[in-house]
């Protein structure tokens, strides 16, 4: 949520830049809205002044046997005039903050405008895979080495889900293990999450309530009492500390969590969504940290490098897109993505996302820290990043790493976690071996 004081302060400034994510942008009504509901407490409060002035009147008037009935009246009306502008004064209060919810976070100044097609590469990491032969894609690999079981994932549960098998299920595990390991080394701490988690989370991270019908609901379907499953580790890990205070001593805080993430969107039929890139349910490792303003910018790198050198230890060819405003999520002033390279869809696909919010979410979850020189408490700053996204990065770990039999080679960091094996291959090709 974007500070008022700060609307009102350099409306123009804020006009402009968030124009630069949602298109022509006025924010003559939130300020309106908030002018009114400060008249309204300056009246309301002399009001409260004027009827405990006349209370005392009335107590003393009274011990004194002196007649009250007329200060009796008048404060009998004051107090209905302070009923009257209390419940307009609620109502007012509703409406500006729902305004100021409903805004995305500023943009960082050197973001550029416009959405995916303004997104700028900044480098890539190694070249692509050249293949001497005709490349197979992910889902007919994992057809053939029986790693991803289709059909009766549908079976289970539908279109856009899938079975892991064998060793699919095998590799799938062991990205997991080396992106946790790679944390805990990290110094970062290990969090298990629930799953199911309160109106009050999505809200903080500012999912809520613009993207409300995006999740999944066990009960009470957009009621700020129901439940949904989560979209993201994200949305419990920065809830963390809501209504909160830490000590400056304690920052930075660094947390991660591995969640399946359960989203209402799914793959299609187009060949860039084919398979296991997109799903109601994938396998995601997120990163979150709270830190102190002045050091959220380097907070940023250090977590853009994790992610970044997760694939690097892997081999993997990417490339590193630093996202235009309008492709941030609303909650985020910057976003830079690492983005695979799927070789049969000739495109590359995000596996990370790393982002920083600034204060935007820690106001809406009133988050702060204790200054140890001012004594102040002052909001915090999140960050948020994917550390990684596993069920992506298995399609091009077997489209990148394919040989000409049909094999798979595994790469070197993965082995430990998968007993040795240094390649997959088909069960009929073990027959023949054999």
């Amino acid at each position: 949520m974007i500070d008022i004081k700060r609307i009102k302060a350099d409306k123009e400034k804020i006009e402009k830049a968030l124009s630069k994510r949602m298109g022509e942008c006025s924010l003559d009504e939130i300020v309106r809205l908030d002018d009114e509901k400060l008249k309204l407490q300056q009246a309301l409060e002399k009001l409260q002044q004027l009827r405990n002035i006349n209370s005392k009147k009335i107590a003393r008037l009274k011990s004194n046997n002196e007649d009250i009935s007329d200060l009796v009246l008048e404060t009998k009306s004051i107090g209905e005039k302070i009923n009257s502008i209390a419940n307009l004064l609620s109502t007012i209060k509703l409406e500006l903050n729902d305004k100021l919810a409903s805004l995305p976070n500023i943009p960082d100044d050197d973001l550029v405008s416009g959405g995916k097609e303004n997104n700028q590469v900044l480098y890539q990491f190694l070249k692509k895979t050249q293949f001497d032969f005709l490349p197979k894609d992910h889902v007919e690999l994992e057809k053939n080495l029986g790693l991803i079981d289709y059909d009766r994932g549908v079976k289970l549960a539908g279109q856009g889900s899938w079975i892991y098998t064998n060793e699919g299920a095998r590799l799938e595990w062991a990205l997991l293990n080396y992106c946790i390991n790679e944390h805990i080394k990290d110094g970062w701490n290990f969090m298990l999450v629930p799953h199911m988690l309160n109106y009050e989370c999505g809200y903080v991270a500012g999912q809520f309530p613009k993207f409300q019908e995006e999740v999944y609901w066990i009960d009470n379907f957009n009621d700020k009492n129901g439940k949904f499953l989560l979209p993201t580790a994200e949305t419990a890990l920065v809830n963390l500390h809501r209504n909160e205070i830490l000590d400056e001593s304690e920052l930075p805080k660094k947390y991660f969590s591995y969640t399946p993430c359960y989203r209402r969107e799914a793959g299609s039929s187009r060949k860039e969504e084919r398979g296991i890139i997109r799903g109601h349910q994938f396998n995601k490792i997120e990163m979150v940290q709270f830190t102190l303003p002045e050091e959220s910018d380097k907070a940023f790198e250090e977590m853009l490098t994790k992610a970044e050198n997760l694939v690097k230890g892997l081999g993997l060819h990417y490339q590193l897109s630093k996202l235009a405003a309008g492709d941030c999520s609303a909650s985020m002033c910057r976003t830079y993505d690492v983005e695979i390279w799927i070789p049969s869809m000739g495109i590359y696909k995000e596996i990370s996302s790393v982002s920083n919010c600034r204060d935007y979410q820690a106001r809406r979850g009133n988050i702060k820290y204790k200054n140890s020189i001012t004594g102040k408490s002052n909001y915090i700053n999140t960050l948020n990043g994917s550390g990684l996204a596993t069920s992506r990065l298995l399609p091009a770990i077997l489209e990148q790493f394919q040989q000409l039999d049909g094999s798979v080679i595994v790469p070197e960091v993965l082995r430990k976690y998968m007993g040795g094996l240094e390649v997959i291959e088909s069960k009929k090709k073990k027959v023949l071996k054999k």
